[in-house]
């Protein structure tokens, strides 16, 4: 046989393996369509009433009784508030956005986290990392009133996981908790969630119409795809499973619902339920070269920016997806963390650093170090300040430190703080190891103490650090008698 025969032969072959795996790939998806419909009709769900009225009416088994009691930490004052709403099962835990005191009505969005826990802690306040942004911080930072629920379960609540089916009506509890607060616009009330939260926040627009719009990332279609080693409920009654899978319900939606995934995320998930209904509600945009966490640093503050927008009298939001496109190519945003008062009663002085940092006293006793509870790398949990006082009414030391850092290479300024002469000098130091650290040193005299505040942080860091770095800077203040 010639060279060009087995090439024939070979293209022939391919050819008709592809066409054979064709045939199978849409005989799969015809059996996965047909099985979906079998599981319905072998069920005892009537699904020709609403979804509101079979999740009324369906009382789950939990072959699973699991709950935890993970403590809350006090959110950062005037900033959020630690509350507790009522539901079915008792009073469960939330945050919400403090009332901002203006009189005025705000918008507020329910943010449902991702994962299977039901607890709270606090993630809302971590470091927004841009390919995983999960802390829904984008609508706190864009002005837009914020509630994170803790569901059945979680955080020491009455209760036990219910895997999608009693935190649906938890999330109609939050919101109805929402709508009640003086502060609130009860008609701008909107629903937002990642992954598991996504698919929750899906399940509770198809229960209710109350939402003025829903946002799911990254949501499920059916549950027994999702990982199933969470599940609490008796897997082997299939009613439990369409009692908690979106793909069953979708034609009960009646407030706008944007789903959104990237290509490399639950992409197929979203696609089949586009293909699954013509509810005209539902918006679905799949964003190529992003994940299933990649997508929500950019597409939460497109979604952000539309809800402040959103002014008529109905909800007048339109996503295109050339808008979510476009955001996944924007330059990053610098992140703002949210800071917090801190005294410290030995100097008399009043501080602001970020709520994630901690204020210890040295171990050697004479000072003070200020840094992030966690370790991750960002400009956060890397920085570290040190407070170093030392007593002396002598005013003449601050001109000669000044004139000793200079001769050392740093870049020194004069400047005042609270009223008070100080310095600002800046340099970058080498580690033994050939790292390279950016050194901002500030020190201020009060007049009987003399207060050095020196901040480090890697080098990679320092445009988003000097920021932070100033931030507390200006919030110095001194008590009077000092």
């Amino acid at each position: 046989m010639s060279k060009k025969t087995v090439g024939k032969a070979v293209v022939l072959f391919f050819m008709i393996l592809i066409m054979s795996l064709t045939a199978a790939c849409g005989a799969a998806r015809e059996q996965k369509s047909f099985s979906s419909k079998d599981a319905v009709a072998d069920s005892n769900i009537d699904t020709s009433v609403s979804f509101a009225e079979a999740h009324d009416a369906f009382t789950t088994t939990l072959a699973k009784k699991e709950n935890d009691d993970y403590s809350i930490p006090e959110p950062p004052e005037g900033v959020f508030d630690l509350v507790s709403y009522s539901s079915e099962v008792g009073d469960l835990a939330a945050y919400v956005s403090s009332d901002p005191g203006d009189g005025e009505k705000h918008p507020l969005i329910i943010w449902v986290v991702g994962g299977w826990g039901n607890g709270i802690d606090d993630f809302p306040w971590v470091y927004p990392e841009w390919d995983d942004d999960q802390t829904g911080s984008a609508f706190w930072q864009a002005g837009i009133l914020t509630m994170y629920p803790s569901f059945r379960g979680g955080s020491g609540n009455p209760g036990y996981y219910e895997t999608l089916f009693g935190e649906v009506d938890d999330i109609i509890s939050a919101y109805e908790y929402a709508a009640s607060l003086p502060y609130v616009d009860s008609e701008r009330i909107y629903l937002g969630g990642h992954s598991t939260g996504g698919t929750r926040a899906l399940l509770a627009s198809e229960y209710t119409d109350k939402f003025r719009a829903v946002f799911c990332f990254g949501a499920v279609d059916e549950i027994k795809y999702h990982n199933n080693s969470q599940f609490t409920f008796d897997t082997d009654n299939e009613d439990e499973y369409i009692m908690r899978s979106p793909i069953y319900w979708l034609d009960n939606v009646k407030s706008p619902t944007f789903l959104i995934e990237g290509r490399d995320g639950n992409s197929k998930n979203l696609e089949r339920m586009e293909e699954a209904s013509e509810n005209n509600n539902i918006h679905c945009y799949v964003i190529e070269g992003a994940d299933h966490f990649s997508v929500l640093g950019p597409a939460t503050r497109v979604v952000a920016q539309k809800i402040v927008e959103d002014t008529d009298s109905g909800s007048a939001i339109v996503i295109t997806q050339r808008e979510l496109d476009e955001a996944m190519n924007q330059e990053r945003p610098i992140p703002a963390p949210v800071m917090t008062s801190r005294y410290v009663e030995e100097l008399g002085m009043t501080l602001s650093i970020p709520y994630l940092w901690d204020i210890i006293e040295n171990e050697e006793g004479d000072g003070y170090n200020a840094y992030s509870r966690y370790e991750d790398a960002n400009p956060w949990d890397m920085a570290i300040l040190y407070i170093t006082p030392y007593d002396s009414d002598d005013a003449g030391e601050l001109q000669s430190l000044y004139e000793n850092l200079g001769n050392q290479g740093y870049v020194v300024d004069e400047i005042s703080i609270d009223g008070n002469p100080a310095i600002d000098a800046i340099a970058m130091l080498q580690s033994n190891d050939g790292g390279t650290y950016y050194e901002r040193y500030v020190c201020v005299w009060n007049g009987t103490v003399y207060v050095d505040l020196d901040f480090i942080i890697y080098e990679d860091y320092m445009e988003e650090a000097d920021i932070l770095f100033q931030e507390i800077i200006d919030s110095i203040t001194f008590d009077d008698e000092n």
